[in-house]
C-alpha cells in the first residue's frame, strides 16, 4: 500500500459523527489538553488493520502521516512504526527510534504515547533507560513527560523496575492529571509483578502522592489494604 492509497483510504473511512464524539472525548476544545486537534472519525481496530497492510511503507512516507493535522493519521503512523520496529533489524530500529524522538511534538495525546512509547523508546533504550528518559521527564511538554514514564513499561515487562521507580519519584509532584494516571498505572504494573517493590515505594511516597496517582497505583490491592492507603493508615 502506497502513501497515496493509504491517505485515500483514511479519507474514505472518515465518519463525521464519530469525529465529533472523539473530539469531545479527547478534550480538543479551548483549554483542553488536546486543544485544536482534529479527528477524521476512524475507530482504532480499522487503524490497526491498516497498519498491518502498510507495514512496508518507507520512513519518508510514514513521516507525513506522523506530522498530519489529523489524530488518526498520527496514530496510524505510530502503529506502523511499532510494527516495523518489532520486525526490523538493528539499523531499521535505530532509524525508527530517531524518527520518533525527533517528532515528539506530533505524539501529542495519551493514546498516541501509550500505544508506542514502550514499544519503541523503552525497547530501544533497554536496559539503560534513565540517561535519555530523565530529560524527557523534566520537559515542559506534558507529552514528553508521559513518554518518559510510559517508556518504562518495556522494562517492567522484563522484570526491571529501577527506571519506573526513579521517574515515578521525579514525577510524583507533577501538576497534570494525565501524568498522575500514567505514573499510578506504571506503579500498578510493577506491583502486579512484585508487590513488595511497589509497597516499598509507596511507603516512601504515598502520603504525598496526588489522589489519582495513588488510586491507580493501588487499584489491584485487596480492599482492606487499599482503604488503609486511602485513609493514610499504612
Amino acid at each position: 500500500m502506497t502513501l497515496a492509497e493509504l491517505q485515500q483510504t483514511l479519507a474514505t473511512l472518515a465518519d463525521p459523527t464519530d469525529a465529533a464524539n472523539l473530539a469531545r472525548y479527547f478534550q480538543t476544545g479551548p483549554g483542553g489538553y488536546a486543544e485544536g486537534d482534529r479527528f477524521r472519525g476512524i475507530r482504532v481496530p480499522a487503524l490497526r488493520r491498516l497498519a498491518k497492510q502498510a507495514r512496508g511503507l518507507g520512513l519518508p512516507d510514514v513521516t507525513p502521516l506522523l506530522t498530519s493535522a489529523y489524530h488518526e493519521d498520527r496514530l496510524l503512523a505510530l502503529l506502523i512504526l511499532v510494527e516495523q520496529y518489532r520486525r526490523g533489524d538493528a539499523t531499521q530500529r535505530a532509524a525508527i527510534y530517531r524518527l520518533y524522538l525527533s517528532h515528539t511534538a506530533s505524539i501529542n495525546n495519551w493514546d498516541l504515547v501509550d500505544s508506542s512509547a514502550g514499544q519503541i523508546v523503552g525497547a530501544h533504550l533497554y536496559p539503560d533507560l534513565l540517561p535519555t528518559l530523565e530529560p524527557l521527564a523534566a520537559s515542559e511538554s506534558l507529552w514528553e513527560r508521559r513518554i518518559a514514564i510510559m517508556a518504562t513499561s518495556y522494562a517492567i515487562q522484563q522484570g526491571r523496575f529501577d527506571a519506573t521507580l526513579a521517574l515515578a519519584a521525579r514525577l510524583r509532584d507533577d501538576p497534570h492529571d494525565l501524568i498522575h494516571k500514567a505514573v499510578g498505572w506504571m506503579l500498578r504494573e510493577v506491583g502486579n509483578r512484585d508487590r513488595a517493590v511497589e509497597e516499598a515505594f509507596l511507603q516512601a511516597h504515598y502520603r504525598h502522592m496526588p489522589r489519582t496517582m495513588l488510586r491507580y497505583a493501588i487499584e489491584k490491592f485487596p480492599e482492606a489494604r487499599r482503604q488503609a492507603y486511602l485513609r493514610g493508615e499504612v
